[in-house]
């Protein structure tokens, strides 16, 4: 299953930046002015993703994964957080899209998106969201399926679609907020 973001390699990340970073820090912890927190569960879901949950669907984990993951990171100014959840429907790839097009019109224009690019005339939001937005961050495409988006650059939400399970679909619900300047550089 292909999702919009794989939870564990990027609490593997965090976690790594984090012990990197807070080594070093133990004599510095006093009065130092180096601010760090780190936290990771599996409580998200897709109310706390701030959107509805689907009708009748249920969480999905798969063999590499959780079914949700709830990761955050400040460091000083620096501040990441994800959150993601894999649920599973028997109802069509179609009509889950057009479930959630509304929910995610709250967060600005809804940008279509197939393997990384803009499905439709919409190429770009009035924000600056784009269908390859975390490329900065080392991944090609943020998705190799279709997916709908909205938010800004900095702080957006994905609703990303697997139909390569016959039978069902597949599909995560993401709420992803980058360091302002990952997406300036772009």
């Amino acid at each position: 299953m292909s999702l919009p973001i794989r939870p564990p390699l990027l609490f593997a990340s965090i976690t790594l930046f984090a012990a990197l970073f807070s080594a070093g820090e133990t004599s510095l912890a006093q009065n130092s002015g180096v601010d760090l927190a780190l936290h990771a569960n599996s409580n998200a879901s897709a109310v706390k993703i701030g959107l509805p949950a689907y009708p009748g669907a249920a969480f999905y984990k798969g063999a590499d994964n959780d079914s949700a993951a709830d990761l955050g990171l400040t460091f000083n100014d620096f501040h990441f957080s994800l959150l993601a959840a894999n649920y599973v429907t028997s109802d069509s790839p179609e009509k889950v899209l057009s479930f959630y097009r509304k929910p995610l019109s709250r967060y600005g224009e809804v940008l279509e998106c197939n393997q990384g690019s803009p499905v439709g005339a919409l190429k770009v939001t009035r924000s600056g969201l784009t269908c390859g937005q975390a490329e900065g961050n080392g991944n090609a495409h943020s998705s190799t399926g279709h997916e709908l988006r909205a938010g800004s650059p900095n702080q957006f939400r994905i609703v990303g679609i697997d139909d390569s399970h016959p039978g069902d679909t597949r599909f995560g619900l993401v709420y992803l907020e980058l360091p302002k300047e990952s997406s300036e550089k772009k």
